[in-house]
């Protein structure tokens, strides 16, 4: 009996950390050739992941350049997963989310008439240009997978939805996979700034993130506002937050964050700074969609940092408020989580509605039912 050849593309930080799980399970099965495929588009940020779990590209594009636009990413992943094509021809291609090189992979298999498997499928604002390109990156790549695994029941519903039926999976999501390579209560920081943190117990620490392209410009600049007020209102918080080296997000957050009291600012960090910083957190606040799903695992409340969000459920449970960029919003929402234990409280013990952290198990067991020679 000859393997099934699975080849999985990424290229993204997030898409990695959710993806090497994924990986490292296809390469445990007997019955499964897997195949890597690195798009690199962001380098540094996603092989520091990948070096993490042990995974390797068989193929990497190597496609980051500076001021790369959507349009170039799509044109050069196009053209590198030709040449791929043309040394091997996998039984199914797998790729994941929202990304450039999920949308441009999957047009890729589809050009060559390659099954297409969309991990972390469903997810939907109805807003195509919010979150941008994303949106609509992961609707077209729903057009053209032919395997379906969502995380849960209302992404399978949205595909349904749309006429979506066949072959559509819940299998939870593999994000939650991650936290037991990740977390660890003796944990060690990398990065300088956060290993120089004490973490009093009777001291609140908040991770924040912020860099989405539909935030910069105004809405970081009102998220920077809101954070210098909270500090002044609560001596007992102290803000972290990695900045995305994107110069649109740097050129604005380090003039207005820089040198303020009880607020840390360091260079992004990697996948287990960040998986134990949130479990050191008191609560987070983010424009992320991956952070909505792990901090609940931890039994973090979130404040997402946008106007709408594609994973409805955290919402629905109860552990994810979405309340956008509005500085007064910002302030009023996080004033009542620091303020009413009772509030807090019901947000950290709310149910993770992301699964059981054996995603990337049930994955592979499809895989293997569905696609065996």
């Amino acid at each position: 009996m000859s393997k099934i050849k699975v080849m999985s593309v990424f290229g993204t930080r997030p898409e990695a950390i959710k993806m090497c799980p994924l990986v490292r399970e296809l390469e445990s099965r007997e019955n499964i050739e897997s195949i890597v495929c690195l798009t690199a588009q962001h380098r540094e940020m996603l092989d520091s992941v990948n070096e993490f779990f042990g995974v390797k590209g068989d193929f990497d594009l190597n496609i980051m350049k500076r001021q790369q636009t959507v349009s170039s990413i799509t044109s050069d992943i196009l053209a590198g997963m030709d040449k791929v094509f043309s040394e091997v021809t996998p039984d199914i291609v797998l790729v994941h989310g929202d990304t450039t090189t999920s949308f441009s992979a999957a047009l890729s298999a589809f050009y060559h008439q390659i099954r297409v498997g969309h991990v972390e499928a469903g997810l939907r604002t109805y807003d195509k240009y919010s979150p941008f390109p994303e949106e609509m990156n992961r609707c077209l790549t729903g057009r053209i997978a032919d395997f379906h695994f969502s995380p849960t029941e209302s992404n399978r519903r949205n595909l349904e939805a749309e006429g979506i039926t066949k072959n559509v999976y819940v299998t939870g999501n593999t994000v939650l996979d991650t936290f037991k390579y990740t977390i660890d209560k003796n944990y060690k920081f990398k990065a300088p700034e956060l290993n120089a943190i004490e973490f009093a117990p009777n001291h609140r620490y908040i991770a924040l993130t912020a860099h989405r392209r539909e935030n910069q410009g105004e809405g970081i600049e009102n998220i920077c506002r809101a954070v210098i007020r909270l500090t002044e209102m609560f001596e007992d918080i102290t803000f972290i937050y990695p900045v995305h080296l994107s110069p649109a997000v740097r050129n604005t957050v380090m003039p207005m964050l820089s040198g303020k009291e009880r607020i840390i600012l360091c260079d992004p960090i990697d996948l287990t700074d960040m998986h134990n910083l949130m479990a050191k957190s008191y609560m987070i606040m983010t424009d992320s969609g991956g952070i909505q799903e792990e901090a609940p695992y931890l039994g973090k409340p979130v404040l997402v940092l946008r106007t709408e969000t594609e994973r409805p459920e955290a919402v629905e449970a109860g552990t994810v408020d979405v309340i956008g960029t509005d500085e007064q919003v910002i302030v009023d929402k996080a004033s009542r989580l620091l303020s009413d234990k009772s509030i807090y409280d019901k947000m950290a013990h709310a149910v993770n509605p992301y699964g059981d952290g054996h995603a990337s198990e049930r994955i592979a067991d499809i895989l293997s039912q569905k696609l065996e020679k």
